[in-house]
């Protein structure tokens, strides 16, 4: 069956249209209360990110789940990873997350991780979504939930994130710029690396509601860089606002992207006694990660794009580490989610072993250029463009021009009525040239 409501990362939206308005919250805290709270001592966690809109659908989930008969912990502003640990800790039968990630404060919106831990699976989110179409009832009084407060939670995390590397490992020595992009890492993030010995500069950790995301974090690294060079610092993190992706960057500047990121866990993994079966990454990752990877004997499968594939395929394979250009990095082997301070500290720790600097761990890998290019669709569909005859030449043209030293990814847009042309190969030139060559063609199919 097709979900009317959640899409790949849960439910989300602009703030007062759609589904993103108090009225559905409160049915679908209601409605997840029903499903996931069947047992006598069922309770659910909550959690939130700094965005004004959290307090309105925090009280609403509150008022839905209680009317549902389910006892709630309320966990405050927490990191998407630390709500999903604390569910797990907590014994929770679902974790509920009030974020809308890296984007702006006038967006919000929820997502849900089992009891594991981990993102619902399918069948739950639809059984949801069912008892939405129902009409609300209150249970009798005597069997309403129970909202309790969290008041540590932020400590409980803060331990787990230090327990991710050796307890005997410190950063004294190392000076670093955490960028908390005024989000839910701004109290966890600086004290992690504070309590491990590191002298922190802590910037976009000042949140008010309304500048989550707002020229700083993961998407707008360039305020880290210049923070990096003006503090002489080691190297710089760069959060997003829930704290699920990282980039990085160096003494000099330069930016560390999820690729680079995953290349130097991987090769640390590999050096201190193997790594289980491939690195997984999706259609993004780029090329230059692969044959990095193959180099040291560690292969790299590729998924849909999205961290939601890559954990179903990690799972499926019993596999441990994969992750996205966008700073998604999954480390089963630490925790069970996308988690942008325990990534930050595996390199940190290999940065600690192997007396490297952060500059030097990344060299090993050089990425290729890659151009994305977007042709916007205007009378006639993707399925369309895509079973054209005339483009599958074409790409099957390119791919023979590029070889082995490069590779072409066509795919539909599923937001935006768009078709993505993306190439990458070792010559940028050749790259942009083919690039807009492709784009052409799909363009004259219009």
């Amino acid at each position: 069956m097709k979900k009317k409501y959640f899409g790949t990362d849960g439910i989300r939206g602009c703030v007062g249209e759609g589904q993103i308005n108090p009225e559905f919250m409160l049915r679908l805290g209601w409605a997840a209360g029903r499903v996931l709270g069947k047992h006598a001592d069922s309770r659910v966690v909550i959690g939130k990110d700094t965005r004004i809109s959290g307090y309105m659908f925090e009280s609403a989930l509150e008022a839905g789940l209680v009317a549902s008969g389910t006892d709630i912990m309320m966990l405050g502003p927490m990191p998407t990873p630390g709500i999903a640990y604390l569910t797990r800790t907590l014994h929770a039968q679902a974790g509920i997350v009030i974020s809308a990630s890296h984007n702006p404060h006038n967006d919000n919106g929820i997502k849900f991780f089992s009891s594991e831990g981990k993102k619902l699976p399918d069948e739950v989110e639809l059984a949801i979504e069912k008892q939405l179409e129902q009409p609300l009832a209150t249970v009798e009084s005597k069997e309403l939930g129970k909202a309790f407060r969290v008041d540590d939670a932020a400590g409980r995390y803060i331990e787990f994130c230090k327990s991710t590397i050796p307890w005997v490992m410190n950063f004294r020595g190392l000076r670093i710029v955490v960028d908390c992009a005024n989000g839910a890492t701004y109290h966890i993030a600086p004290y992690v690396l504070e309590e491990l010995g590191a002298d922190v500069v802590a910037i976009g950790a000042e949140p008010d509601g309304l500048n989550i995301n707002d020229g700083v974090g993961s998407t707008h690294i360039e305020h880290l860089q210049q923070a990096v060079l003006a503090h002489g610092a080691d190297c710089g993190l760069a959060l997003d606002g829930d704290g699920d992706r990282l980039m990085m960057v160096d003494n000099a500047g330069r930016v560390l992207d999820g690729d680079d990121i995953l290349y130097i866990i991987a090769r640390s993994r590999m050096a201190n006694g193997g790594i289980k079966g491939s690195v997984v990454g999706t259609q993004m990752t780029n090329l230059g990660l692969e044959h990095a990877l193959r180099d040291i004997d560690i292969g790299l499968e590729r998924t849909k794009v999205g961290d939601r594939y890559i954990m179903e395929m990690l799972e499926k394979h019993g596999w441990t580490l994969g992750g996205e250009p966008s700073g998604h990095i999954i480390c089963l082997d630490r925790t069970t989610t996308g988690d942008g301070i325990i990534s930050a500290l595996q390199v940190l720790a290999e940065m600690h072993s192997t007396g490297n600097s952060l500059k030097y761990l990344a060299n090993n890998m050089e990425k290729y250029p890659q151009l994305l290019e977007n042709v916007r669709l205007s009378g006639v569909t993707a399925e369309e463009i895509m079973a054209s005859d005339s483009l599958k030449k074409a790409v099957a043209e390119v791919e023979a021009e590029l070889g082995a030293s490069g590779r072409v990814l066509l795919r539909p847009s599923g937001t935006e009525p768009l078709i993505r042309v993306m190439i990458e190969g070792q010559d940028g030139h050749q790259v942009e040239i083919l690039t807009k060559q492709l784009a052409g063609v799909v363009r004259g199919l219009l």
